[in-house]
């Protein structure tokens, strides 16, 4: 199963957002599902740790085959809430907790497996080797089909040896450059690493940017498009082969951001946004 280019991130579906009802959660992934949007992607702390049982019980409703969508979890990341009253945020690699996390989501999810697994965040204390055996075991038996990190520099997916990591969910848009700048879409590009951008309309419409705001909507003009659009398109355009975590729950969103699939913008005018957002011409 693939992901499609537009992923449907589900953080704001729940409690940590809109709190949708099991039934309009149900028509959303539906929605998405009807523009060609097959993957959501999720984390076990959404919602202090409801939201993949809120989802899964929606996508029961849907009738949509488990095989057609493709599901991504994130574990890793020990957060404070009702469910989990630890004292302190922190992270936690540990085989047990890895584990433990999986076979939470794969219940909450209703499903048999998770197409891809992600670390949420590096920690300090990450004990390579126990990650490793431990997403390969899980690998083995089939719980995940894939594995990737998120927020992960070069030099910490290069700690990975014997294990393949097939994604990295970053934080990368318009108004948030360092992967740009820092090597990380270079060592993907160069490593069959697929990026994932999370938050890809960045500040964009909280910028005190005007000429930012300017160019956009210059190039919205010129592409007939939206500003939405034209920023997700900056991001398609990058060789590395984006996919872009959309967090609307709005269905008329969803569908404008498919169409940004149909934007090739010409190459002065992706360095036109650029130079507008760092207000400086490239070196």
């Amino acid at each position: 199963m693939n992901l499609s280019r537009i992923i449907s991130g589900t953080m704001n579906w729940g409690l940590w957002g809109v709190n949708h009802s099991s039934e309009k959660m149900s028509d959303l992934i539906k929605s998405s599902f009807n523009c060609n949007i097959n993957s959501f992607d999720h984390a076990d702390i959404y919602g202090g740790y409801t939201t993949e049982e809120s989802f899964g019980d929606a996508f029961l409703k849907t009738g949509i085959k488990r095989e057609d969508v493709f599901f991504i979890s994130k574990c890793g990341i020990m957060y404070p809430s009702e469910k989990l009253p630890v004292k302190v945020k922190h992270y936690d690699y540990s085989k047990e907790h890895i584990n433990k996390s999986v076979s939470n989501s794969l219940k909450y999810l209703k499903t048999d497996y998770i197409d891809c697994l992600l670390l949420h965040r590096p920690s300090p204390l990450m004990d390579i080797k126990i990650i490793s055996d431990t997403i390969n075991n899980l690998l083995v038996k089939g719980k995940i089909k894939s594995f990737g990190v998120s927020n992960f520099t070069p030099v910490q997916m290069e700690m990975f040896k014997g294990l393949k990591v097939s994604f990295n969910q970053i934080n990368f848009s318009i108004t948030h450059l360092d992967p740009l700048y820092d090597g990380t879409l270079e060592y993907m590009q160069a490593n069959k690493i697929t990026p994932m951008a999370y938050s890809p309309l960045g500040e964009y419409y909280k910028s005190d940017n005007p000429k930012l705001k300017e160019v956009i909507e210059m190039f919205a003009k010129k592409y007939k498009s939206s500003d939405d659009q034209i920023l997700l398109a900056w991001l398609l355009k990058h060789p590395s082969n984006i996919f872009p975590v959309i967090g609307t729950t709005k269905t008329q969103r969803i569908k404008k951001s498919i169409e940004a699939l149909k934007i090739e913008i010409e190459i002065s005018d992706w360095f036109e946004i650029l130079e507008a957002s760092v207000s400086k011409r490239v070196p």
